[in-house]
């Protein structure tokens, strides 16, 4: 099928812009807003930064403010990491992920989550079997969603040991973090 080949080809060569690429002049909001889409495979707007997100993480403390109202790389790093991670975590998990080593250099750390990501999609992608017809869509679909429900089992419970070693919260989650977990099944 050639749309599961252009996905298979998106997925092994279309990669954020490492930290040297990425703007080195501050940008405003509107341009953050029009620069995000380039970062990450993206199908449809549901998946679309918008002002609002990016105003939530910094109230949240998952991003750094604004210098002034201008965001800089530190900015669209962070903002790489936590779109791609909210697809698949509650908003809180995935800026515990992302401030998880917050010792290090921001590059260093924008570059780990890069190759993490890299590996992650080279092996989906080498799991895509194009040459299936219409018919075997439905197992395919079956396959994936199967592997999602695995590793996000383990996500779930090792970020829960991650809470627990950082002496925060363990199984027992607020109100808002059950309504954000279930925002995103």
């Amino acid at each position: 099928m050639e749309e599961l080949r252009e996905l298979k080809e998106r997925m092994k060569t279309q990669r954020p812009a490492d930290w040297d690429n990425l703007p080195d002049l501050s940008l405003y909001m509107d341009q953050v807003i029009g620069y995000m889409p380039r970062q990450l495979i993206q199908y449809g707007e549901a998946e679309r930064l918008t002002s609002a997100m990016v105003n939530n993480y910094i109230k949240d403390g998952l991003l750094p403010r604004a210098d002034g109202k201008r965001y800089n790389r530190t900015h669209l790093g962070y903002l790489t990491a936590i779109c791609a991670l909210k697809q698949v975590l509650p908003v809180k998990d995935a800026g515990l992920l992302v401030n998880l080593h917050a010792g290090q250099e921001e590059q260093a750390r924008y570059a780990h989550f890069c190759a993490e990501l890299d590996r992650a999609l080279t092996d989906s992608a080498g799991r895509l079997d194009v040459d299936r017809g219409p018919e075997e869509l439905p197992q395919l679909a079956l396959t994936l969603a199967l592997r999602s429900y695995a590793d996000g089992l383990a996500c779930r419970r090792v970020m829960e040991l991650i809470r627990q070693a950082e002496g925060g919260e363990t199984s027992k989650k607020s109100k808002k973090e059950r309504k954000e977990e279930k925002r995103h099944e």
